[in-house]
């Protein structure tokens, strides 16, 4: 049995140190700054996606991304912990499924350094089969490339994979890698929207992941 987890909005709450990088950006850019809110709306395609949707209507642009986009990398990458924390019971969480056997695997569309250098900083003591995030010439979710990627690395099939997730971008993953997903409510976006995906399971509380397994 494997567990495949999203990382931005499901482990983490990523969202004030996400949104201080893309005002970052938008300010080195001579744009104006985006709330806290927006920014939560803009999040789960990947950081090219973000910084489209930051900017204002009518600039956002191929050229104002890449105008933008070394900005945004230079101040998330030296304050990408700053604020950022596991949402509550996530560690406990992650040990009792290890306990059970269960392995574990995060699939993000968070750039792979800041994927790999979150998950060491903040879960260094538990042992994940596989830590995948966006990289080059590897399709983003919600393509399923990436489920299946973890899937043969960690010699599981989409029987015996539950995905776990927060965003419509997650449910749509699940879907078309032909695994069980589980949409939690703690995270980017609201339970009505994730609802309308009919994920296989909803939850409120990380804790009760461990009676779906």
């Amino acid at each position: 049995m494997i567990a495949v987890f999203d990382l931005d909005g499901t482990l983490l709450n990523t969202i004030a140190d996400l949104a201080a990088a893309a005002n970052a950006a938008l300010e080195a850019g001579g744009f104006a700054r985006r709330s806290l809110a927006e920014c939560q709306s803009f999040v789960g395609n990947g950081i090219t996606k973000l910084l489209e949707r930051a900017l204002p209507a009518g600039e956002q642009t191929a050229e104002n991304i890449a105008k933008i986009r070394p900005a945004f990398f230079a101040y998330y990458n030296a304050h990408l912990t700053d604020f950022t924390r596991p949402y509550q019971d996530i560690v406990p969480l992650l040990g009792a499924l290890a306990k059970r056997g269960v392995k574990l695997a995060v699939a993000s569309n968070k750039y792979q350094y800041a994927t790999e250098k979150l998950i060491t900083h903040f879960f260094a003591g538990i042992l994940f089969v596989a830590v995948l995030g966006q990289r080059e010439n590897v399709p983003v979710k919600p393509d399923a490339h990436i489920v299946r990627e973890i899937l043969a690395a960690a010699h599981e099939t989409e029987q015996t994979c539950l995905y776990i997730g927060d965003s419509e971008v997650d449910m749509q993953t699940a879907r078309n890698a032909g695994v069980r997903v589980c949409a939690v409510t703690w995270g980017f976006r609201e339970k009505e929207i994730l609802q309308a995906y009919r994920p296989d399971f909803i939850v409120i509380r990380p804790l009760e992941i461990l009676a779906l397994i």
